[in-house]
């Protein structure tokens, strides 16, 4: 299948306060963030030409940026107006947002002090994550073999790019394997979340989610609970062990770019889609009016 490199478009990216060329967009080799991922982002997606929880999202980048030992060259208000600039400038309607900011070259080494923060603005077309199929059928998980970290092993709470690193090499080893994403359990192993996305069960009509002490408490993952609650469905927020997928009677994950993907499968155990899933879906088309 071909696909369009990202350094190769039409449109405008925008890029340390204007809006460039998209091909212009452009860093050095030296940049600190490619040798040292002292970088951080966010995954937002537009409905109708309205960012979802624009002012969330725009926190959380500010958010990470800090607990990495910068701050963002921007308010959150700007940041919002930046957001919203680059979203009418390019006129996609239903896309993928991602923002992102990074320490520039202007020091190399592990120190970074009198590095610049760069901020950026991309947006593009996206429409799902997995494909149609998977997402009715409910996609296939294998078990990641790389865990997630210990929150006094590194900043789990942000949004940041060195933590996607275990993500990246456990969705290649899915995918060669025939599957379409991993499970990937924390460091005590417990069930922790997919490679981009958070982990729901529904048991016996209830909802039980791991508690995000580890790892991103999803802007989605947060939405659905609230979902949830207002359609009287429990949410249990806990310690889950993998053992426990054989109570489940149903799995689905949830994040920017899934939004809710039922799973049909985490290695032996097998799951089909059903009402609480189902009900959920239909919720959040119904929150981002595509219902």
């Amino acid at each position: 299948m071909s696909i369009l490199p990202f350094d190769d478009r039409d449109g405008v990216i925008w890029l340390d306060g204007r809006l460039v060329p998209w091909r212009n967009a452009q860093i050095h080799v030296l940049t600190h963030a490619l040798h040292y991922a002292s970088c951080v982002f966010e995954g937002e997606r537009i409905y109708d030409g309205k960012v979802f929880k624009l002012r969330e999202h725009s926190q959380r980048l500010i958010d990470s940026g800090r607990m990495l030992g910068f701050e963002l060259p921007l308010s959150l208000e700007e940041l919002m107006d930046a957001t919203n600039e680059t979203v009418e400038a390019t006129g996609i309607p239903n896309g993928y947002v991602r923002p992102v900011a990074w320490r520039g070259p202007e020091q190399m080494g592990v120190a970074a002090q009198a590095t610049k923060i760069h901020v950026a603005i991309a947006i593009w077309e996206w429409p799902s994550y997995f494909s149609p199929e998977a997402r009715v059928k409910g996609i296939r998980m294998k078990w990641a073999k790389w865990a997630r970290p210990a929150p006094n092993t590194a900043p789990t709470a942000a949004k940041a790019a060195g933590l996607y690193m275990i993500c990246t090499l456990a969705k290649h080893d899915a995918e060669a394997e025939g599957y379409d994403d991993a499970l990937m359990l924390d460091w005590r192993g417990q069930l922790a979340e997919a490679t981009g996305a958070n982990l729901f069960l529904a048991i016996d009509g209830q909802l039980h989610t791991p508690t995000p002490d580890c790892f991103l408490d999803g802007i989605t993952r947060q939405t659905v609970i609230g979902l949830a609650r207002d359609n009287q469905i429990k949410v249990v927020e806990r310690a889950i062990w993998p053992d426990e997928l054989a109570q489940a009677n149903e799995v689905f994950i949830t994040g920017t770019a899934a939004e809710i993907t039922p799973v049909g499968e985490i290695g032996d155990y097998s799951f089909t889609p059903g009402p609480v899933t189902n009900r959920l879906i239909g919720a959040f088309d119904k929150l981002v009016g595509r219902a």
